[in-house]
């Protein structure tokens, strides 16, 4: 299946590949998949975590494959289906599912974000909710799910040690992240690196409408003078905010960091077209707040 479809820069939409596990629907982010593959045989890892079924080499890259169906608590994936091998945050992985049933592109708008009434196994690794056809495909958190298998993926927050001791000072960022674990991470570490003045919003959607209501009060410089943003959100997308941004002539100056899993050289040469200032995988924080320092100190 071609997962190489290219979307219009800014749009606030992507492509959902919906795919099948223990007979329910569950959507992924296109961009985050390198390609798919028939199941093949796995090297079993000796006491890895349960959900990881074991490595592989395709083409000469080794692989690690994660049971899809023990991460939904579903039990253990039969030999057989399919390999989504996908990349982000820097990382190779392949996820077992039983089959793929197509793609959707569809807007961040028409993503609903997981009530907090939800209890099913797959509360706290989805990001959201799309309805296509009258049937609900739920898109999966692959980010947490990697980290909850292996912590040691995620933000790198001893790098913010290594930083040393910081002054504190008040340049105001705005933050743009809908992940509610990440957004307080992202605040934690730039606090401790010293940066005090931090206004954290949910998605895009929110982020430019403290801008606009910022811009409209005449206090812009006041409380946005750095923007840092997620690429994947429900409601306004990344890309979609950082279009906006660069393409008014009031708010053009905000340097735009863009901090997501999904960057790699596709994504940047996006973020580039829309004027991101500096683009970088979420894993490295220390990174972060060092091309802050670059941009407002």
């Amino acid at each position: 299946m071609d997962t190489n479809i290219l979307l219009e820069n800014g749009t606030n939409e992507l492509e959902v590949l919906e795919f099948m596990v223990d007979g329910n629907s569950y959507g992924i982010n296109v961009a985050k998949i390198r390609e798919i593959i028939q199941y093949q045989p796995v090297t079993p890892i000796p006491n890895a975590h349960p959900s990881i079924e074991g490595i592989f080499m395709p083409r000469d890259v080794m692989i690690t494959a994660i049971d899809l169906k023990n991460c939904l608590q579903r039990g253990q994936s039969e030999p057989r289906g399919l390999f989504i091998i996908t990349n982000f945050n820097k990382l190779d992985i392949a996820f077992h599912v039983d089959q793929v049933v197509g793609i959707h592109r569809v807007s961040w708008t028409e993503i609903i974000k997981p009530g907090t009434a939800v209890s099913n196994p797959e509360d706290g690794i989805s990001t959201g909710i799309i309805k296509i056809n009258g049937k609900l495909i739920i898109i999966l958190d692959f980010e947490k799910i990697v980290t909850d298998i292996s912590p040691e993926t995620g933000l790198k927050l001893t790098e913010i040690d290594e930083l040393g001791t910081r002054t504190r000072n008040d340049v105001p960022i705005l933050i743009a992240e809908d992940s509610p674990l990440l957004n307080k991470l992202i605040v934690d570490s730039l606090k401790k690196a010293g940066y005090e003045n931090l206004i954290h919003t949910e998605n895009g959607q929110e982020a430019w409408d403290v801008i606009v209501e910022c811009k409209n009060e005449g206090t812009l410089d006041k409380h946005v003078k750095c923007l840092i943003t997620d690429i994947e959100m429900p409601l306004m997308d990344g890309h979609r905010l950082t279009k906006l941004v660069k393409s008014n002539d009031e708010t053009k100056h905000i340097p735009v960091v863009i901090f997501s899993s999904l960057v790699n050289e596709e994504m940047k040469r996006k973020g580039d077209s829309l004027g991101a200032d500096a683009q970088l995988s979420k894993p490295e924080i220390g990174n972060l707040v060092r091309i802050i320092d670059d941009l407002v100190l």
